[in-house]
C-alpha cells in the first residue's frame, strides 16, 4: 500500500527531525502510539509531542531556553507551537535550529 502525500511528507519531517537531533520513543504500546521527542542543547531544550498525525490539536511542540541559574517553575519557554503532525513537524524542523 502507498502512503498518501500527507503521510509521505509526516514521515520526512519525522526522519528530518532525527537528523536534527531529537531522539523518539513512544509513549505507549503498539504501532501507532504517541511519540514523544526530546533533543537537548546548551541552550535550548525542545520536546515535541506526537497524538497522532491526522488529529488537529493533537501534536504540540515546546521550546525551553535553558539557563545557568535555576528558575521557579522551570525553564522559561521561547516557543510553542500545536496543530497536526505537519504542521508541528514542519515547524520544529524549519524554524527551530539546533
Amino acid at each position: 500500500m502507498t502512503d498518501s502525500p500527507d503521510l509521505a511528507a509526516a514521515k520526512r519531517l519525522l526522519d528530518a527531525a532525527k537528523d536534527a537531533g531529537f531522539t523518539f520513543q513512544r509513549i505507549a504500546a503498539g504501532e501507532d502510539a504517541p511519540l514523544r521527542g526530546l533533543r537537548q542543547s546548551t541552550e535550548w531544550l525542545d520536546e515535541i509531542h506526537l497524538g497522532g498525525f491526522w488529529a488537529p490539536q493533537s501534536c504540540t511542540a515546546i521550546r525551553r531556553r535553558r539557563l545557568s541559574l535555576v528558575v521557579p517553575g522551570g525553564l522559561p519557554v521561547a516557543a510553542r507551537v500545536s496543530g497536526d503532525a505537519l504542521t508541528v513537524l514542519h515547524t520544529v524542523v524549519t524554524d527551530w535550529p539546533a
